[in-house]
């Protein structure tokens, strides 16, 4: 089945990312033996590795209620069970956004529930994980489906509350009460989810392997939970938005497409974003035949394509329930007419391959780098090397008065080289000056100053435009503050590269490209939060919020989101200062050193002929187990730009180590 092939990539990508974890500690040892591992480099590696070891696959199920996107779950992932896992009989909706995954640190399966009332408290959902107990939490027996379907059930359970209390939660707006818009009457008590957000860990295979499923209810959901679609969504490697084939596209679904799921700027996010028209079994006809029923199902395709603007291709017409059927009593001709394996295919062919390069390039951008460094450095050490080499044996027959000469040049060359060393200093206490201004730009106090002034211009505007005004002002203050920092970057990036080139042109030293910080990255998703504020004030849901509630949403999502950007920004600066100028520090002792020993090669040659073929012997030695260490270095590149078995064109270019 197709789900069999889903698994066998997973495992396969698990494989890949225990042999590359092997392979960077591996490198570390190597370093470590070799005495090449800087501090901050030793860090990156231990960062890199963390990253590794906590790499997750996410998987975002969204829709509108009532659409089967928990029985889709349910059929692409859990029919193992021999029934459902998840709660999604008719009349048994999610109501809280659920995450499934595998939490290797827990002894045992249990499901967290974070009470609705925390909403009352300015603390983000991501802010309630490192709290543990502020979750209610249940146990699963894994040994029994039943306990474990059953304790599930809690995330769809509601309750009663005077009508004060879901105003004060922001879960009670009139504008899309349908029976005060029918009677005027307001109601006495709401009904209301008892939870926020439950977590869910069992030993299922493919939560092992790292996949996380995120189950998120509908579109009220989503608009009192702005941090859904800030964080949770954009972080999610797929996003599937379910549809239902028997109401088709509704005013609420393309509400929720439009202001929480498509965002038509973020192309990296939209390039996983796919549409499962579910309950095509609804167009099944008895009095139809197959061409007839098929020309339906593919008229309804082509018109959710038009209406939500994408591409036919993101469309997958499946039938879960029949899916889930199918792969519970082993019938293929009903999984088939289900439809659910060119999903599964998607994922498979699709979502898996483009997570894994993504993991790929950010262990190149974070460890590639260091590897060719020291590539580099191993491989100037073996031209130095190959020279000396080459020198030394020109040496042989030459009178004394020869040596003296070579004696006198080195030991001005080596002046010459000191005073450059004095002048690099010097340009580090220019580049340790202009640092300091590019970090003070980038502080959190800095920036804990624009969001007081906001939160003040915020609490005193009197319309919804002074609002929109004061969150446009405090991405402007965030985005002209990282502007800044962009022109110190580059002024620093000129004194370096200046530096790297002085030593390369005057002494031969290996040409090395500095390693470059820039804030592009940054800019983006601080734009792309600025959108989502615009999706957030002009939500249906959250348009008609109280101010002080809409207040308190911007800053618990948006605002801590914003935060976060430049608390990485000042970490990845401070990390690129320190690291940036290493290679060329690292070339600077190893030429000092160098020089030093063919000054006293030179002097003791002058003593003793003897000493000459013993040097030479000596030489050819360092010479061969450079290249053995080069080829060492090469086997581990190669272990990390190797592709995933059956998972890329074998046509296709390999990757490059970023530089």
């Amino acid at each position: 089945m197709a789900q069999d092939q889903f698994s066998l990539r997973m495992r396969a990508y698990d494989a890949w990312k225990a042999d590359v974890l092997q392979t960077l500690e591996d490198f570390q040892q190597w370093l470590d033996a070799r005495e090449l591992n800087e501090s901050e480099n030793d860090l990156r590696i231990y960062e890199t590795l963390e990253a590794l070891r906590k790499d997750r696959l996410t998987l975002a199920f969204v829709a509108e209620f009532s659409r089967g996107k928990t029985e889709l779950i349910n059929a692409i992932f859990f029919a193992n069970y021999g029934r459902r896992l998840l709660p999604s009989e008719a009349g048994r909706t999610t109501m809280c956004p659920s995450e499934l995954f595998y939490d290797r640190e827990s002894k045992q399966a249990y499901l967290r529930l974070l009470p609705i009332e925390t909403r009352r408290e300015e603390r983000s959902i991501g802010d309630y994980k490192t709290d543990p107990l502020q979750w209610v939490s249940m146990p699963l027996d894994t040994d029994s489906p039943e306990q474990m379907a059953e304790a599930l059930r809690e995330v769809v359970k509601t309750k009663l509350v005077p009508l004060k209390i879901a105003r004060a939660l922001g879960l009670y707006d009139e504008s899309q009460d349908a029976q005060f818009k029918k009677t005027g009457e307001l109601p006495e008590q709401v009904e209301i989810p008892m939870w926020r957000h439950a977590l869910i860990s069992f030993p299922h295979p493919l939560l092992q392997q790292g996949l996380v499923i995120l189950d998120t209810p509908g579109l009220n959901a989503l608009g009192n939970e702005p941090e859904l679609t800030v964080n949770m969504l954009p972080a999610a490697q797929a996003v599937l938005f379910v549809l239902a084939a028997d109401t088709g596209v509704t005013r609420s679904d393309l509400d929720m497409w439009e202001h929480h799921v498509h965002r038509k700027n973020t192309s990296q996010h939209t390039k996983h974003l796919a549409v499962a028209l579910n309950k095509i079994d609804t167009l099944w006809d008895d009095l139809k035949d197959n061409n007839a029923i098929n020309a339906s199902i593919e008229s309804q395709r082509r018109k959710v394509a038009e209406l939500l603007g994408i591409d036919g291709k993101q469309v997958f017409p499946v039938s879960a329930q029949k899916g889930l059927v199918g792969k519970v009593r082993n019938d293929e001709a009903l999984l088939e007419r289900s439809r659910l394996q060119s999903l599964e295919d998607f994922l498979s062919d699709e979502v898996l391959p483009n997570k894994l390069e993504v993991l790929r390039d950010h262990i190149l951008r974070e460890v590639g780098g260091l590897l060719e460094e020291t590539y580099t450095l191993l491989d100037g050490r073996l031209q130095q090397t190959s020279k000396e080499l080459e020198n030394l044996r020109a040496l042989r027959g030459k009178n004394a008065d020869v040596i003296q000469h070579l004696m006198k040049k080195s030991r001005e060359e080596q002046a010459t080289y000191l005073r450059n060393v004095e002048g690099f200093q010097s340009s580090r206490r220019v580049l340790q000056s202009q640092a300091k201004t590019m970090q003070e730009a980038l502080s959190l106090d800095a920036f804990d100053t624009i969001i007081n002034k906001t939160r003040n211009d915020m609490t005193g505007a009197w319309t919804t435009h002074g609002l929109k005004k004061a969150m446009q002002s405090f991405f402007d203050g965030a985005r002209e503050t990282m502007d800044q920092v962009a022109m110190h970057a580059e002024q620093t990036r000129t004194l370096i590269r200046a530096t790297y080139r002085k030593f390369h042109e005057e002494h031969g030293l290996p040409a090395v490209t500095p390693k470059v910080f820039s804030v592009d990255q940054y800019n983006m998703e601080l734009h792309r939060l600025l959108e989502e504020a615009d999706a957030f004030r002009n939500s249906p849901v959250t348009a008609m919020i109280e101010q002080s509630l809409l207040i308190k949403k911007f800053f618990v999502s948006l605002v801590s989101q914003a935060r976060s950007v430049f608390f990485r920004a000042n970490q990845e600066a401070d990390a690129w200062l320190k690291e940036v100028m290493n290679p060329l520090v690292q070339q600077i002792k190893d030429h000092k050193r160098v020089m030093e020993k063919r000054l006293d090669t030179l002097r003791r040659i002058s003593e003793s002929r003897d000493t000459l073929e013993g040097k030479i012997n000596e030489l050819e030695g360092s010479r061969g187990e450079l290249r053995r260490e080069l080829e060492t270095l090469s086997r581990l590149r190669d272990t990390l730009q190797r592709p995933l078995p059956d998972m890329v064109d074998e046509t296709a270019a390999p990757l490059a180590v970023a530089g």
